[in-house]
């Protein structure tokens, strides 16, 4: 299949899962074309099947805000006629499906149908879609698409009760490279980093409100108090300023390390004993699952679709939201020498029922769904 896929290209978990979806699709012999308005991060081109179209965007001074949903449905439309392809699969809702049913109608205008698949990740429902200004379209969107998927099943009871949809939402959960999200022997980083054996805790993010970072932060200090412990802080966001000066406040500073954004964050993984998560919403938790992938148990909350990747006393624990107490017991269970060996061999356990090569077959299906129904409807 010649597929052309549309996504955010930045270390969110939207652009993160789309451009990994393609490289495996690639792997597997389809021919994937990005549609971007810059090249994604986890992006490489060592495959003769892997294309990238950038999105040229008119900084004519009528307009005060680029027009961008009219720029990639004029991409989409040239590389669908120009590389043949057979479908799109466009990843968060917004303007991503709706460019695309721009395309699609301008395509048929000139005898070309060209099937969508949109896939819903989560902020483009649980916050962006439910704006007045925007819900009209993501319903009128989702609704056009030939095919939706949900990361979730959390993610698909939300987007049914908020928005008027009349569409099936196939649920196929993010995935996971087990061939590079995989502990790696950084003996020597876990060295520099906790030198005297102290428990090393992990969270990544974009820095949002809704990752709470300021309850990670809250929960090592608890945790620090009661055994020797350092906190790595990967990734960058709004959030970030705030949360700085929190540990300033805190006194947490010489134990505590803001690293920014990383692309190899398996190699931090690597090292770390546990992974916290205590977020408002998580539509799936694809850092989490990273992080489990690497051997390393959850701290979670109980919100959105957690509950389907962590298992309660299995894989790590759950909480409600904000209750940081319960998070540092939970925290302090795990990290004990006697327990932490099999909460980390569950994580990984648990991981692999995520691995992408099990994943990318129900992706596959929706493709080929999706292309028969569409044949019927050019025909």
């Amino acid at each position: 299949m010649k597929i052309g896929i549309v996504c955010y290209p930045t270390f969110g978990g939207s652009g993160v899962v789309a451009t990994e979806l393609g490289l495996a699709l690639a792997k597997e012999g389809h021919q994937i074309h990005f549609i971007t308005y810059t090249q994604p991060a986890r992006l490489d081109f060592f495959n003769e099947n892997l294309f990238y179209h950038e999105v040229d965007i008119s900084n004519y001074p009528l307009f005060q805000y680029p027009p961008y949903e009219l720029a990639l449905a004029s991409k989409m439309v040239n590389v669908v006629k120009y590389e043949k392809l057979d479908l799109l699969h466009v990843h968060y809702a917004i303007p991503h499906a709706s460019a695309a049913y721009m395309a699609k109608q301008i395509l048929i205008q000139e005898g070309i149908y060209i099937p969508v698949v949109t896939t819903l990740h989560g902020t483009d429902i649980t916050l962006v879609g439910r704006d007045a200004t925007y819900e009209p379209v993501v319903t009128f969107s989702i609704n056009q698409s030939d095919g939706v998927t949900a990361v979730s099943e959390d993610l698909k009871m939300e987007t049914y009760s908020h928005f008027k949809i009349t569409k099936d939402i196939t649920v196929i959960p993010n995935f996971i490279d087990l061939e590079k999200f995989k502990k790696q022997k950084k003996d020597h980083f876990k060295s520099a980093i906790c030198p005297h054996g102290e428990k090393l805790l992990v969270h990544t993010s974009n820095f949002r409100p809704v990752k709470r970072v300021q309850d990670v932060i809250k929960v090592f200090q608890k945790v620090r108090e009661k055994i020797p412990a350092k906190l790595l802080l990967v990734g960058d966001g709004p959030e970030r300023i705030k949360m700085e000066a929190l540990c300033r406040e805190m006194s947490t500073c010489t134990d505590v390390r803001f690293l920014g954004k990383l692309d190899a964050v398996e190699e931090v993984l690597s090292v770390a004993d546990l992974f916290l998560m205590p977020s408002d919403k998580e539509s799936f938790g694809l850092a989490a699952l990273e992080a489990m992938a690497c051997e390393v148990p959850l701290i979670s909350t109980n919100a959105g679709g957690l509950p389907e990747l962590n298992i309660q006393g299995i894989t790590g624990f759950m909480s409600e939201v904000g209750d940081v107490d319960d998070m540092v017991k939970n925290a302090l269970y795990i990290l004990q020498d006697d327990q932490l060996p099999t909460f980390k061999k569950n994580a990984l356990a648990r991981a692999k029922e995520f691995d992408i090569k099990k994943i990318l077959p129900h992706y596959v299906a929706v493709y080929e769904k999706v292309l028969e129904e569409s044949a019927v409807k050019a025909y």
